[in-house]
């Protein structure tokens, strides 16, 4: 602990005497003339601003005093990063994740079912437990605060999630892929009603050729098991945004991020969803100046500013 107070002062402007670290330390300066010269509300001024002075001094000198491992604290603060749709840990959200780990984070930059080279290949439930088991290691490591940040779907997945697990806080960055917008339902409203015949006829464990759906692309196929593929693409299920955004706690903060320059539609879709959130006076919205893609790195600093916000904050 840093601990600095003053002892004792002589004549006035002649000497002053600080406890820094438990040893006594002189600081000796003269101003003496200078203050017997002014008027008697000037004195107090000028001595009202060199005692300041003098107490910047003493704790400048304690801080240097300090021995650098009781001065470096060990991160305390863990993030579970996901990517966005048929991305991968190495791409948009890389930067990221390195540039916390470099602040001193416990990183955990998953590469989830829906990347390009999964495709789908767990259920919503096993994805949850990865995602558990990546907390659990944050936690292992020392993090005292954990939160869960993702990008695009990566995002949609992250409030899902806050929903019905214990975390800090949640960061949505440029969240889409809303399952239950009119788009999606539109698109992929003919593999969803193939997929649930299936499982109804007792076939849900067999892969079928199905569709997935990104704004910027169009459709692409998606072969998974019809019982897997519901659980990511049943309009009522996880990851219908507007319904799961709602089922957050109100006690898990959210940093909600929306790109000036995203695409038209998730803006029309996202900056009112966040007035729907339930009231956390943690809560915070910032729009990074950067493309759909770009978000993740141009929240960096913005992220980096919020969870320290909310771990700092007091309990209650």
């Amino acid at each position: 602990m840093n601990r600095t107070a003053i002892v004792g002062m002589g004549t006035w402007g002649q000497n002053l005497v600080a406890s820094v670290q438990g040893k006594s330390v002189l600081i000796q300066m003269d101003c003496t003339p200078a203050i017997h010269q002014a008027s008697m509300p000037q004195r107090r001024t000028d001595m009202t601003r060199t005692i300041r002075a003098l107490m910047a001094l003493v704790v400048a000198a304690a801080g240097a005093a300090m021995p650098r491992a009781a001065m470096a604290e060990p991160p305390s603060m863990g993030v579970v990063v996901m990517h966005g749709k048929g991305g991968a840990p190495t791409r948009f959200v890389a930067v990221l994740a390195s540039a916390l780990a470099d602040k001193g984070y416990l990183v955990a930059n998953l590469e989830m079912p829906w990347s390009g080279r999964r495709d789908y290949d767990v259920s919503v439930s096993r994805a949850e437990e990865e995602v558990e088991s990546a907390l659990a290691g944050l936690r292992s490591k020392g993090a005292q605060k954990v939160f869960v940040a993702g990008h695009s779907q990566g995002g949609v997945f992250a409030v899902y999630f806050a929903g019905k697990h214990s975390v800090d806080g949640v960061i949505a960055i440029a969240p889409g892929g809303d399952t239950g917008s009119p788009v999606f339902r539109e698109k992929l409203g003919e593999s969803v009603a193939r997929a649930r015949q299936a499982v109804a006829d007792g076939k849900g464990e067999e892969k079928l050729r199905l569709l997935d759906y990104e704004g910027s692309r169009g459709t692409s196929p998606v072969v998974a098991t019809a019982a897997v593929y519901l659980t990511w693409f049943d309009p009522e299920g996880a990851m219908n945004l507007a319904r799961t955004a709602l089922a957050l706690k109100p006690q898990t903060p959210i940093l909600w991020l929306v790109a000036k320059n995203d695409y038209p539609g998730l803006r029309r879709a996202n900056i009112p969803l966040y007035g729907r959130l339930p009231a956390n006076p943690l809560n915070a919205f910032y729009e990074p100046n950067s493309s759909h893609l770009e978000a993740p790195s141009a929240s960096l600093d913005e992220i980096v500013r919020w969870t320290k916000e909310v771990a700092n904050a007091p309990k209650g």
